[in-house]
């Protein structure tokens, strides 16, 4: 399906729908860092059987804006998705993030727990610090963005996906196109350096053991980008979770165990919460 983009919050956010909107629950799927909503193209045909589904392009990323004038705080990303959720009239749902969507999934909980229902973690960022200061300094200098772009061609797409997937057989032209798509517009360099500049860092653990949220965190067996004992010490710290480890998994759950992803998650949505 085609995409949709509103204006929520001083910039256009993109967004797909699909399954079926009369469904019993809704999901929300919010990507990870230097990612969009094309990392969830091979999980949304299976949870679209069951339920109805808003893959959201988090701004900057994507075909989402990239406007300098936004504030690129992960507490400032999570509201403007409340924000577009609430004008397209959803006011109950589930939320799923992976890697850095886990840490905006985590800010909706906090900031509007009474809309969300349940919350999975795929290999959630978390525990991360503010960026140094000398490093959010030096975001003010005219030239920073062109570092930006010359430190990210170093690994370059390629090299970022074997990093984050633990079969490289798994790597595929669509898979790099897909991935690489949203460098082509010169502008995400400078909202990359705004990011840097605006986020606040990770959740600390007296704001996670404030979430009530029942959450689901799914984490794969070789995550080298946000390691398995980061699953274990989140799964201490958030009241109501429960962790799943993938074997033979690396960082990119949904491109790697897409359907054991979704038999996770339908079981989970469908169980009692008391149960």
């Amino acid at each position: 399906m085609d995409g949709i983009r509103e204006m929520i919050n001083g910039t256009a956010i993109y967004y797909e729908e699909n399954g079926d909107p009369d469904a019993g629950q809704t999901i929300v799927l919010l990507h990870g860092f230097l990612s969009s909503s094309f990392s969830f193209r091979m999980l949304v045909p299976f949870l679209a059987q069951d339920f109805h589904i808003i893959s959201v392009d988090l701004p900057p990323f994507g075909n989402s804006g990239k406007a300098k004038t936004f504030q690129y705080s992960y507490q400032n990303i999570a509201s403007t998705v409340l924000q577009l959720l609430e004008k397209l009239g959803i006011d109950r749902f589930s939320v799923a993030g992976h890697s850095m969507g886990g840490q905006i999934a985590l800010n909706m909980m906090l900031q509007a727990p009474e809309k969300i229902y349940k919350g999975v973690l795929l290999c959630s960022s978390s525990y991360y610090a503010r960026a140094k200061k000398r490093h959010i300094v030096a975001s003010y200098l005219p030239f920073f963005p062109f570092f930006v772009k010359r430190y990210l061609a170093k690994t370059g797409v390629v090299g970022n996906l074997k990093s984050v997937i633990h079969d490289p057989g798994l790597i595929n032209r669509e898979m790099i196109q897909g991935y690489a798509r949203q460098f082509e517009d010169p502008r995400i360099f400078s909202s990359l350096a705004l990011l840097l500049r605006h986020r606040e860092g990770d959740l600390p653990e007296e704001k996670l053991r404030m979430i009530q949220t029942p959450c689901l965190l799914l984490w794969g067996e070789y995550d080298k980008i946000v390691p398995l004992r980061i699953g274990k010490k989140l799964e201490k710290d958030l009241n109501h979770s429960k962790l799943i480890v993938l074997k033979e998994t690396g960082h990119l759950l949904p491109e790697e165990r897409p359907q054991e992803v979704y038999k996770e998650i339908k079981a989970f949505l469908h169980a009692r919460q008391d149960s």
